[in-house]
């Protein structure tokens, strides 16, 4: 394949811009060679985005009707929304989910996802099930299971063992799309022992753990008043902190947690409109170094829009944040994921990088160099702009549509199960689980 006449951003961090032709072969970008041309005069081509963090079943619940009393808290958000949605979800729901997750994070040109499940009673085979939807589309993934005590021992056991069983499979399989992470909810549904274990397998595999990190002060809160630690504490006397790791949001950790993550090189997924929605606080992006990434936390996987989000939200904060500060952060997460697939050039336009790739029909009014492309990207650019998509070097979108699949079917098939999924909430109550530390901040002693 030769991606003929566009203006090439090979590298978002540093930005460097030139108009040349890109050459496919055997699913990576070369120097020369290819066949099959597709003019992209006029357009950008620009490296496949990367989500650091979603929930993809989430994917069913916009608009989802609510019958219980509105939540005040962020806990309750969890115990009335989504603990009784990842209970209602079955093997069918959960490939749905990936399905329709999946098919509009390519439309939106992301090529890859970093998903973090949770299916309480549809745990074993489930990530088997989203890694299978994923592949179908095209879509590069990295993938976990949500281990947490929430649901009791048993269930925290069998989303161990879920981990283990996939982290095993693609040791042995190497699949091309596909890498796995050992996943752990948060800190105050997590045992000392459920925690270790975690911990444990994530060295012994030695792939990353990921897990939500002070989101919310609930998480602090419990963590000091059950287990004497704050959270990034927590997790580095568990053994749970190193390079591998990836700490989902961060919202409250102070100063001495920050260190800790920069001292370990461990990445930290933020994901500011989430952290809007839920009213939970502003993370504290000025002490927690370059290996920021960006995630959605399961509002959709456009990252032009949580870029554009999270660049402003900062820029309320501090004046002088340019918009290259969102490409860095996409390049974090390409840095991450590259990681994971042992492919440093991911990310990248560069020679030998894997051929995931994003065309944007965009008709600048002011020229695009590398001078101006983030101002492009916060400014001009969106999803709308995406006409194709390559992932892998095999064309996975074209012209706005799917290749693979039949996009209005999927879509069709996915509107059937989000009312069946509806329908199945409704005989789940809240979840009764609290946290065992309390929700109030223990003395300044104790902080201290």
């Amino acid at each position: 394949m030769i991606l003929a006449g566009g203006h090439v951003v090979g590298s978002l961090d540093p930005v460097w811009v030139e108009q040349r032709d890109v050459h496919v072969v055997d699913g990576r970008v070369a120097r020369e060679g290819g066949e099959a041309r597709r003019d992209c005069s006029g357009c950008l081509v620009i490296p496949g985005n990367v989500c650091a963090h979603t929930h993809l079943y989430s994917a069913l619940a916009r608009g989802m009707p609510y019958d219980l009393a509105p939540p005040d808290t962020f806990l309750q958000i969890l115990q009335r929304v989504w603990w009784r949605l990842d209970r209602a979800l079955d093997e069918d729901l959960v490939r749905a989910s990936a399905l329709a997750g999946g098919m509009e994070a390519l439309l939106c040109g992301t090529t890859v996802l970093v998903d973090h499940h949770a299916s309480p009673n549809a745990i074993d085979g489930s990530l088997d099930v989203i890694a299978g939807a994923l592949e179908e589309l095209g879509v590069r993934s990295v993938l976990c299971y949500e281990t947490s005590d929430r649901d009791g021992p048993e269930r925290a056991g069998a989303g161990l063992a879920e981990n283990r069983r996939f982290a095993v499979r693609v040791r042995r399989e190497k699949p091309s799309l596909t890498r796995a992470l050992v996943g752990a909810h948060a800190s105050f549904t997590l045992s000392d022992g459920t925690l270790a274990a975690c911990s444990d397998l994530a060295r012994s595999l030695d792939i990353g753990l990921h897990v939500h990190a002070a989101e919310d002060a609930v998480d602090e809160c419990d963590s000091l008043g059950y287990h004497g630690l704050r959270v990034v504490g927590r997790l580095a006397h568990a053994g749970a902190l190193n390079g591998h790791t990836l700490l989902a949001h961060g919202v409250h950790l102070d100063d001495h947690e920050a260190a800790l993550v920069q001292a370990a090189d461990a990445f930290v997924a933020h994901n500011a409109r989430s952290n809007m929605n839920n009213a939970v606080g502003r993370t504290r992006l000025d002490v927690l170094g370059r290996r920021v990434a960006l995630g959605t936390d399961g509002i959709g996987a456009d990252m032009f829009e949580e870029s554009r989000a999270a660049f402003l939200r900062l820029r309320e904060d501090d004046v002088h944040t340019g918009p290259g500060w969102s490409l860095d952060r996409l390049a974090a997460g390409a840095g991450f994921v590259g990681e994971a697939f042992g492919e440093r050039r991911l990310g990248t336009i560069e020679t030998g990088a894997p051929a995931d790739l994003v065309v944007l029909d965009y008709d600048a009014p002011v020229p695009v160099d590398a001078r101006t492309f983030p101002g492009h990207w916060i400014f001009g650019l969106g999803s709308r702009c995406v006409r194709d998509v390559m992932v892998a070097g095999e064309w996975v979108v074209l012209d706005r549509r799917l290749t693979r699949v039949d996009q209005q079917e999927l879509a069709a098939h996915a509107r059937e199960e989000a009312l069946r999924l509806w329908t199945r909430l409704e005989d789940i109550p809240r979840h009764e689980f609290e946290p065992k530390g309390g929700l109030r901040w223990p003395s300044p002693v104790a902080i201290e």
